[in-house]
C-alpha cells in the first residue's frame, strides 16, 4: 500500500523515523494546526490523529485528559474528518487516524472508509478491534486504499503476531511495555528480545510506542525498529508551554 511505500522511501534517508500523535480538537483545532505545522517543519515523518472517544482504553492519563477535554468542548467525528482533509492536503506527510471502533460503527463503517479515502488518510489504528471482529472493517479499508495498522505486544505470542501480520498494512504499531500510554518504557534485555520476536514475525516496518519520551529513547531504537512513535510528551508541552515549544522538542529528538 502506499504507506508503506511511503515510509520506506524515507527510510532511505533516515535511521529511524518519527510518528507523532495529536488528539484532534485538543486544546483547539487551531492549536492543532500550529503543533501540526511545528512537527512537519522539524522533520516529523508521520502524524496519528486521534478521534476523540470518551474512554480510550489503550490511554493513560495525559492522553485520556485530552480525549475528555476535547469532547467536553464539543469536538465532534465530521470536525475531526474535515480536518484532517485539510491536514493531508496541506503536507507531504502520511497522516492516520487512530480511535475506537464505536466512532466508525456509529459513523457507518463505509461512509467512514469514503471520507477517509477523499481527505487522503493513509492508515487506520484501532485497538480495540481484533481482526476476528473486523472483516467488514479490513476489507472496507484495503477497498478504499487505507492501511488497517495491526499492533503488537510484549504479551503477544509469535503465532498471534504471524496472524496480525497477515491481517495488517502500512506497519505494525508494536506497544513498548504492557499497559497504557505515558509511562516511561525500558529498552533493556527483555524488550530487545520482544522486538526480535516482532521483527521476525512481519516484513513490515515496525513503530515502536508507549513511553518514548527523549533522544535517548530514539536511539535506543536505532536499528531494532523503524519508527519512533511520541505521543504523551508534546500533549504535555502544549499543556505546559504551548504549541510553539513542539518544535525544539521535536528537533532534539533527531
Amino acid at each position: 500500500m502506499q504507506l508503506e511505500q511511503q515510509l520506506r522511501n524515507r527510510l532511505q534517508h533516515k535511521k529511524i523515523l518519527l510518528m507523532t500523535h495529536i488528539v484532534l480538537g485538543y486544546p483547539s483545532f487551531e492549536a492543532n494546526r500550529e503543533v501540526i505545522a511545528q512537527m512537519v517543519h522539524n522533520g516529523v515523518d508521520c502524524i496519528e490523529m486521534q478521534i476523540p472517544f470518551s474512554e480510550p482504553m489503550a490511554d493513560g492519563p495525559v492522553i485520556l485528559k485530552a480525549n475528555q477535554k476535547a469532547l467536553s468542548r464539543g469536538t465532534k467525528v465530521t470536525e475531526s474528518l474535515a480536518f484532517g482533509a485539510e491536514m493531508a492536503a496541506t503536507y507531504d506527510i502520511p497522516f492516520l487516524y487512530m480511535t475506537y471502533y464505536n466512532i466508525i460503527f456509529k459513523y457507518g463503517e463505509q461512509a467512514f472508509m469514503k471520507e477517509c479515502q477523499r481527505a487522503g488518510i493513509q492508515g487506520l489504528i484501532v485497538p480495540d478491534l481484533p481482526p476476528e471482529e473486523g472483516a467488514d472493517y479490513l476489507h472496507l479499508a484495503r477497498e478504499n486504499g487505507i492501511a488497517p495498522i495491526m499492533i503488537y505486544a510484549p504479551t503477544s505470542p509469535d503465532e498471534r503476531m504471524q496472524e496480525l501480520d497477515g491481517h495488517g498494512a502500512g506497519f505494525i504499531y508494536c506497544a513498548a511495555r504492557r499497559g497504557v500510554t505515558g509511562t516511561k518504557s525500558e529498552f533493556g534485555d527483555e524488550f530487545n528480545t520482544y522486538l526480535e520476536r516482532c521483527q521476525a514475525a512481519t516484513k513490515l516496518p515496525l513503530a515502536v510506542g508507549f513511553g518514548i519520551q527523549d533522544r535517548n529513547d530514539v536511539n535506543a531504537l536505532k536499528g531494532k525498529a523503524d519508527i519512533a512513535v511520541i505521543g504523551s510528551q508534546t500533549i504535555k508541552l502544549v499543556d505546559e508551554q504551548g504549541p510553539s515549544a513542539v518544535g525544539p522538542f521535536i528537533a532534539s529528538l533527531r
